[in-house]
């Protein structure tokens, strides 16, 4: 074979290799423009024509990838929302436990309070009752004790007719008594005018009933036979007639 018939095949060769390197090269970007342009793009672009095998593009390696990443942010969205109301809950109940446990502590403040003061309440009525009983108590120790007696009636008669301003003493009251009934709180006059009038004159200082129940004493029996009180009431008529019963030496 000559020179130029080799050249000449090879030429054509040449020629041929680059038209199949060029449809390749063709249909491989036709397959990539088509797998990223949208479902809706052939409403609104001319189809173009492609030579050699056509292009299938349901279930491409591309789709599945981008639908399995779809479902992932999906899932993964549901999981946050569930993370999120569960943290939620977590805090609401938290809060409630919270204001339950301040409710239980203020309950139990203001019970001890009200505990604090019903004890103190009961503690100051004990303590005043306490005080009373120890000022009675003094207050009877301090009161005398008049004996049973001529001598202890005097004395006690004195003592109420100092607290009413009824003047006399002890030797006045004496010395009347002594003369008038000798000392018997229970003498009585059956003979004289009063008695036969049907008022007879009583007790140690010998006094009628209606002078008896006039000047009678505050504080002292209603009885002309007792003897403080009718000492007191004889006194008391004797200080309003005489001045005191120290000025009377007789019948009066």
């Amino acid at each position: 074979m000559s020179v130029s018939r080799i050249t000449s095949r090879n030429r054509r060769l040449n020629k041929a290799q680059k038209l199949s390197v060029a449809g390749v090269s063709t249909l491989a970007a036709a397959a990539l423009a088509f797998s990223l342009v949208p479902d809706d793009a052939s409403a609104t672009t001319e189809p173009q024509a492609a030579a050699g095998a056509p292009v299938v593009f349901a279930g491409t390696p591309q789709t599945k990838t981008v639908q399995a990443s779809i479902i992932e942010q999906h899932s993964t969205a549901e999981q946050l929302v569930k993370a999120a109301d569960s943290a939620k809950a977590k805090a609401a109940a938290a809060e409630k436990k919270a204001a339950d446990k301040a409710e239980e502590k203020a309950k139990a403040v203001a019970e001890a309070k009200s505990k604090a003061a019903a004890e103190k309440k009961a503690k100051a009525a004990a303590d005043a009752k306490k005080r009373s009983a120890e000022k009675a108590s003094r207050s009877a120790a301090r009161k005398p004790v008049f004996a049973d007696n001529l001598d202890g009636w005097i004395r006690e008669a004195l003592s109420i007719m100092h607290k009413k301003n009824i003047p006399g003493t002890y030797e006045g009251l004496h010395r009347n008594i002594m003369r008038e009934s000798s000392g018997n709180p229970r003498a009585i006059n059956n003979w004289d005018i009063n008695a036969i009038n049907g008022v007879p004159s009583k007790g140690l200082l010998q006094v009628i009933k209606p002078t008896f129940d006039f000047y009678h004493v505050k504080g002292t029996k209603h009885d002309q036979y007792d003897p403080v009180a009718n000492i007191t009431a004889a006194a008391n008529y004797a200080a309003d007639k005489y001045g005191s019963i120290d000025n009377v030496d007789s019948a009066y």
